[in-house]
């Protein structure tokens, strides 16, 4: 069937935005940052879908699986930011979390015009990653129509993988498309079709909460900090320093003895101070707990009050 454009929300046409040219500049801008404010609703009011596609992202992620992201133009580029944020955020491994965007990794610097019509081209980059029923599959939309985000749905499905649609329309179809659909509708742009504007911004949210929510629930988070938090630079090594101090009471030549042990991780730092044992055994016991300190540890009794054995 052939998309009618013209009756999709994302291109109607702002009422208020009729005369934008004839505008100020700061009144502009105030509009444009108004309309913002409707993406945070509009995230919020998803709440309920976002905690169920996170319930799969961490089904999968346990059980080896992996959350690929499909989509085009801004979708597509928000779904491979994400992705290539998680592993120095959360010590997650590139191939768990993967992004596949329409065009190829050129896309994400220039358009490619025309690669979002190719819903072939889904089907065929889920082919070759043997995408199969461990997986998620979380394609990316704000329109709901575009080719390449369905035809990754269907191809997904196809395989037995689970599947969630990100998209900023509501449409009793897409109940038949995805497992869970998260649907932040946010309304037309303040220039019309443009959804880089709040539909990207909207878009953007779902996906910090779906991703950190299911890092959270798979162990990478204690106590709000990023305890596996890959220290490659200046500033992330002093944040887990400063994560291994919160957490413990250590004074700073404490601190970087247990980095200095832990071979600057954060999480077996923390492990080997609160149990007092070697690094290696803590390193077993953090592993036996599924990486998880707050398993590990009982969640019981804050760090800095436990004593470290000689």
């Amino acid at each position: 069937m052939k998309t009618d454009y013209s009756k999709l929300l994302t291109e109607a046409a702002h009422p208020r935005a009729a005369h934008l040219e004839e505008r100020s500049l700061e009144e502009i801008v105030e509009l444009l940052i108004t309309e913002e404010a409707k993406a945070h609703r509009a995230a919020l009011a998803c709440r309920r879908e976002i905690a169920r596609a996170a319930e799969l992202v961490v089904a999968a992620l346990s059980s080896g699986g992996r959350l690929i992201y499909a989509g085009a133009g801004t979708s597509g580029r928000l779904g491979a930011l994400d992705a290539a944020e998680l592993p120095p955020t959360f010590g997650s491994s590139r191939a768990q979390v993967i992004a596949l965007l329409a065009g190829g990794p050129r896309a994400m610097l220039r358009s490619i015009e025309g690669a979002e019509d190719r819903g072939g081209s889904a089907a065929v980059k889920l082919a070759r990653l043997g995408v199969g029923e461990r997986d998620v599959v979380c394609a990316i939309a704000a329109s709901g129509v575009t080719a390449f985000a369905r035809a990754a749905l269907k191809t997904a499905r196809e395989r037995g993988a689970r599947t969630v649609f990100v998209t900023c329309v509501k449409s009793p179809e897409h109940a038949a498309l995805a497992d869970v659909v998260i649907a932040a509708t946010v309304g037309p742009e303040v220039l019309a079709g443009s959804t880089r504007l709040k539909a990207g911004t909207a878009t953007k949210i779902v996906l910090n909460a779906l991703s950190t929510a299911s890092m959270v629930k798979l162990g990478k988070v204690y106590r709000g900090r990023m305890v596996d938090v890959v220290a490659t630079n200046q500033k992330l090594r002093d944040r887990a320093r400063r994560i291994v101090a919160e957490l413990t009471g250590a004074d700073a030549r404490t601190v970087r003895a247990l980095l200095a042990q832990a071979g600057g991780r954060a999480k077996l730092a923390l492990a080997i101070h609160a149990l007092g044992v070697a690094p290696a055994e803590a390193a077993r016991r953090l592993d036996a707990a599924g990486g998880d300190l707050h398993r590990l540890l009982d969640g019981k009794l804050p760090l800095s009050k436990k004593r470290r054995r000689r």
